[in-house]
């Protein structure tokens, strides 16, 4: 009689567990995510599987953002940007215990860990929706998990507007998204007033923007109609990509000395194992990006470019496109393009303050800057 007791007693404590949990999630919500397809999901997730995004989620979500994720792609944050994944991991040591559902980008994604890690639901980049296909996405949700996708990736404020707001609701913290959002709008519209109000007299300065991951002896991706290519436009730049790249992908040299850019912009990060790419990000001196940047400006041609005789080579941290602080990023670039405009503007400054107020971690190290001959 004793020794029965002892085995019901587990399965009320576990029925008891199940019917609570039943009535957190028992009034299901529709969101429409940037794909616009309408997704049911709990009103109250507590187990998230995040694809991507992973400052801005925290931004969004609060201080608590990563006690209800349950699962990530970790190289895409770890292995993509190794600086900040250490500096989050020091404040939020539950990061290293998140089940890897692998990167979509290099075809790692696991679909069985994705669905071990039981999330209550998936939030995925647009492109890994894309990459993802129909398939696994379906088999995703067959096995009762919806997917939801934001995509900031698109560099438009209406998207990166939508994506915070989906990603508020989804987690129930929509002032705090919606105070973002106000923030990311004003500052770009601040930036087009600006720009619309200097000396449109002259032409637009020629730009050109290059991911500097494989060194000076292969020319990296350049952008077109997204990411830094869309930031460039918003600054008031003529970017020289525009016309070649529907989205991303490398320049042919002849064509970048033929357009002879009057500011070049090399994107920085710390790749791992690439001794001849562009560092930059936390922890990073100056010094240090700076020693990487000069081989850049001896390619050959470059001497007689425009940006490298006026000094305007700068590097800029490939992380903060595609986020809601990349307003600060916008800033630099319409700065360096209309100086008179901005001289009360300070980036850094702007990029720091985002830090302080959104994120757990301060924003040490360097992000933005210019070469001086």
């Amino acid at each position: 009689m004793f020794t029965s007791h002892i085995h019901v007693l587990p399965r009320l404590v576990f029925l008891i567990l199940f019917l609570f949990s039943g009535l957190i999630q028992a009034n299901p919500i529709t969101v429409t995510d940037t794909e616009n397809r309408e997704v049911v999901v709990p009103e109250h997730p507590q187990r998230v599987l995040l694809g991507f995004y992973f400052e801005d989620f925290y931004a969004i979500v609060g201080p608590d953002a990563y006690d209800r994720v349950v699962a990530i792609s970790k190289d895409a944050w770890a292995g993509w940007r190794p600086g900040q994944w250490k500096n989050y991991l020091a404040v939020t040591p539950r990061l290293e215990q998140l089940a890897d559902v692998g990167e979509v980008d290099s075809g790692t994604f696991n679909i069985e860990v994705a669905i071990a890690s039981n999330p209550d639901v998936a939030v995925f980049a647009a492109w890994q929706f894309r990459a993802l296909g129909e398939v696994v996405v379906d088999k995703l949700e067959a096995a009762g998990i919806p997917v939801v996708v934001v995509d900031f990736n698109a560099q438009t404020v209406e998207m990166h507007e939508k994506s915070a707001m989906t990603i508020g609701k989804l987690m129930g913290a929509e002032a705090r998204a919606k105070q973002l959002v106000n923030e990311y709008k004003a500052a770009v519209a601040d930036v087009s007033k600006r720009v619309a109000a200097s000396n449109q007299e002259k032409a637009k300065k020629r730009v050109y923007v290059e991911l500097g991951n494989k060194g000076p002896d292969t020319y990296g991706n350049s952008y077109g109609n997204t990411m830094w290519g869309r930031v460039i436009e918003m600054a008031g730049g003529d970017n020289i990509a525009a016309t070649k790249l529907k989205s991303w992908g490398p320049l042919n040299p002849e064509y970048v000395l033929a357009s002879d850019p009057e500011v070049i912009i090399i994107l920085g990060s710390a790749w791992q194992s690439r001794p001849q790419a562009v560092l930059m990000g936390f922890g990073v001196e100056p010094e240090a990006t700076v020693e990487r940047l000069r081989p850049y400006m001896a390619r050959p041609g470059w001497s007689n470019l425009a940006a490298v005789k006026h000094g305007e080579i700068h590097s800029l941290y490939h992380g903060g496109a595609r986020t809601l602080y990349d307003y600060a990023f916008l800033q630099y670039i319409a700065k360096r393009l209309y100086p008179e405009a901005f001289t009360d503007i300070d980036p850094v400054a702007t990029h720091r303050r985002f830090y302080e107020t959104y994120l757990p971690i301060a924003a040490d190290g360097t992000f933005m800057l210019q070469v001086t001959n």
